[in-house]
């Protein structure tokens, strides 16, 4: 028997936004509330679970241990919620076009691309499934995968994307009072890592950057980490620090100037993005087109 008085689910639904978005005003605009509302549920939940879940700072937040603990598992849910939601009202419905990618290149590349692929398909109905694990693409019943990997890895039939390229951005406002003309000049600014404490991720690495432009040894005047790299580039929006921006990533912030790249020293990873069409879904013209799309998209950048 269940005993545990459990939070109600528009409460985990709020601090989810919240946590994702690391702005109680962004997880407002996304929830169709007002930002004293989500305030409201933040408190209200800390209250039922008797701990902190975020720190407020002066022009930001972060999570406690405690509420990177709950957003693990809150995320989870709320995708598992969303994701059957989606299979029961979508069932029998040849216009869905079911994609898996990383969440970063979800959240920073293709959903603010995915209202003009839906006016050139208008016949087609994406199902965006944002994961960092490797989905089984036949089990799963997805149609396409945009993937991160090593080429060699890549799986017979993988069409290559773009590859990726890493360096130094920021808001432009910082630049105001503490400009950045050369690497060594980021010793007064405060630095985003992205948290990897297995070494997966080691191009995301400042440790490395800076060793490929001889500054081992450069001190910041602080240090931020983000355990979610779309976290940690709102953060580097919002002049919370400078971050390492990653193309294809960051191309649309810094062509609309809400982000800059203050120096022109550049690492390239390893890893290229991949599409994975699976094979019961490579007949569909709502395939072909998106995967056409893709790739055009790609190539209008600059």
């Amino acid at each position: 028997m269940r005993t545990a008085r459990l939070p109600s689910l528009d409460l985990i639904r709020g601090f989810e936004a919240a946590a994702r978005q690391m702005s109680f005003t962004r997880a407002a605009a996304e929830l169709h509330v007002t930002q004293s509302a989500v305030s409201r549920q933040i408190k209200t939940l800390e209250d039922h679970l008797g701990v902190k879940l975020f720190t407020r700072l002066n022009r930001a937040l972060r999570l406690t241990p405690e509420g990177e603990t709950l957003y693990v598992t809150a995320q989870s849910v709320m995708r598992q919620i969303e994701e059957t939601a989606r299979q029961l009202s979508t069932r029998g419905d040849d216009r869905l076009l079911t994609v898996t990618t990383t969440i970063s290149f979800a959240a920073l590349w293709l959903v603010p691309r995915l209202a003009h692929f839906r006016k050139t398909g208008r016949d087609t109905d994406v199902r965006l499934a944002a994961t960092n694990d490797t989905t089984n693409l036949e089990r799963d019943r997805i149609d396409v995968a945009i993937r991160f990997m090593e080429p060699n890895a890549a799986p017979k039939g993988a069409i290559a994307l773009t590859g990726e390229e890493v360096f130094p951005v920021c808001s432009p406002a910082l630049l105001i009072d503490r400009p950045l003309k050369k690497p060594a000049d980021l010793a007064r600014h405060v630095m985003l890592h992205y948290d990897d404490p297995a070494g997966q991720w080691p191009w995301l690495s400042w440790t490395q950057w800076l060793d490929a432009f001889n500054l081992r040894d450069l001190k910041p005047a602080g240090i931020a980490r983000y355990s979610h790299y779309d976290q940690l580039i709102h953060a580097a929006i919002e002049g919370e620090g400078v971050a390492l921006g990653r193309t294809p990533l960051i191309k649309r912030l810094l062509k609309s100037g809400a982000l800059v790249a203050p120096f022109q020293n550049r690492i390239s990873a390893t890893r290229e993005y991949f599409i994975i069409v699976a094979p019961h879904a490579a007949a569909r013209p709502q395939v072909q087109r998106f995967v056409k799309w893709l790739q055009q998209e790609v190539r209008r950048e600059p």
